[in-house]
């Protein structure tokens, strides 16, 4: 089939890479938003996508060259709450299967803590 351009294309154009929605949130929110997700080990562009962030402003972020100060701090703040829900998580199980799951938890939260 030979497309024309009399053609209509009446689908829905893919929205601009790394954008599904527009973001509602304030300047603020957003960092926090951030360094949130990437205390959660979630990248950039899925980033992007799911809150409407501008993949800019991620990268900056994450990069250092926005706020150097604050969001450092706020990833810290955020893998230390993730740090403890997962423990709170893995008691749950019990036995060799709740030590295994909190050694392992415990070596990813240090080695979180070094990079």
């Amino acid at each position: 089939m030979i497309n024309d351009s009399s053609t209509a294309d009446n689908r829905t154009p893919s929205p601009p890479y790394g954008y599904s929605r527009v973001c509602t949130h304030s300047r603020a929110q957003q960092v926090h938003i951030v360094a949130e997700f990437h205390a959660h080990k979630i990248r950039p562009s899925r980033i992007a996508y799911r809150v409407g962030i501008d993949i800019a402003l991620i990268e900056a972020l994450i990069a250092g060259e926005e706020e150097p100060e604050l969001f450092p701090r706020l990833v810290a703040y955020y893998r230390r709450q993730r740090y403890h829900q997962r423990m709170r998580d893995a008691t749950v199980k019990r036995g060799i299967a709740q030590y295994e799951t909190q050694q392992k938890i415990e070596k990813e939260f240090h080695s979180d803590i070094e990079l």
